[in-house]
């Protein structure tokens, strides 16, 4: 398949919905030799808000630290190959359609035929052992326990923030959620966690007692670094990216912690496509908060034309309150899912 059929190919199978469990992806990542070398180290980053970021963040440090970095993330905003990075660099739509096409074959023979995401998943991981990764940085896709970025051992666990959000697979309380993105946590490695709500507190402390694994939270914000991503909720993914860094040893000094803060990229997060124009991908209520404050902070006593769009199962009446009272004006767009 050439890259246009590839890319055709996999969104297809999009129709094979989403499927939580373990087994599956590694059967996937067995059957494509895509399982990561033993000396390579693996953090993996659950968490409602601030993934994404905190993932940038870490990617940024451990290239500054001169380690070969691979970065998976999800979901992508223009290009499906933003989801597979290594040293910064998408994966080449040549080298992409050539795996696709392999792991097709694969898929065909399988009998359960993987997801969009598990066959991502795969391409990703096999593509990092391929590019001989020294650090590899995963992001859920969904909660955590079940979710296929699991299937990959990790020497550090990482947890963002915790709200309600995909309530319809998690769980409709915060215990319930904390609980399955709880699921990450190995035995006996560390993790990492911002400040969460006392009773996601009292989960995460219970699971990570449950393994033997050392749990840390973060206690302060990141301080006295010149930083790229704009907002004070930054400045705790921040201090979550540094421990992190930390714990899977890369040798951090002020320079190296300096340039990575400094020289994070992460499109869509109050993200200044051109003077006057912010964009950001808020989709929840706690986001919907901190991106208010976030402007608040960068336009004190400013009012915004909101354009706002959200797809169908998101509370949308729980944004608003945050992002109306910004406004001077509100447009709202239908979204094509």
């Amino acid at each position: 398949m050439n890259y246009r059929e590839a890319i055709d190919w996999l969104f297809s199978t999009q129709m094979f919905g989403i499927k939580l469990g373990l087994e599956g992806p590694r059967q996937l990542l067995k059957e494509y030799l895509a399982y990561p070398a033993h000396n390579v180290t693996v953090i993996h980053v659950a968490g409602t808000n601030g993934k994404g970021s905190t993932c940038a963040m870490i990617d940024s440090i451990a290239r500054a630290c001169g380690r070969r970095c691979g970065l998976f993330t999800s979901p992508h905003l223009i290009d499906y190959r933003e989801r597979i990075r290594v040293t910064g660099q998408e994966i080449p739509e040549d080298d992409c359609a050539t795996m696709l096409t392999e792991l097709r074959v694969i898929c065909e023979r399988l009998e359960h035929h993987p997801t969009f995401f598990e066959i991502t998943l795969a391409l990703a991981m096999r593509w990092f052992r391929l590019k001989e990764c020294e650090i590899i940085v995963l992001e859920t896709g969904m909660g955590g326990r079940l979710d296929a970025t699991t299937a990959v051992p990790a020497d550090v666990c990482v947890i963002t923030p915790i709200g309600l959000d995909h309530t319809q697979w998690l769980g409709d309380t915060q215990e319930k959620i904390a609980l399955e993105k709880a699921g990450i946590i190995v035995q006996g490695k560390p993790v990492i966690s911002s400040p969460q709500e006392p009773a996601v507190e009292r989960v995460l402390e219970q699971e990570a007692n449950a393994l033997r694994a050392p749990l840390e939270f973060i206690s302060e914000p990141m301080l006295g670094y010149p930083m790229s991503l704009a907002g004070d909720h930054q400045k705790w993914n921040a201090a979550l990216a540094v421990a992190a860094a930390y714990r899977a040893g890369l040798p951090l000094s002020s320079d190296t912690v300096g340039y990575g803060l400094s020289h994070t990229t992460w499109p869509g997060r109050f993200e200044r496509i051109k003077p006057g124009v912010v964009l950001d991908g808020a989709h929840n209520a706690q986001s919907a908060e901190v991106l208010a404050a976030t402007w608040r902070q960068q336009y004190p006593g400013k009012k915004a034309a909101l354009v706002f769009s959200a797809v169908a199962g998101k509370e949308i009446g729980k944004i608003l309150e945050y992002l109306a009272p910004l406004a001077s004006k509100v447009f709202i767009c239908p979204v094509d899912t």
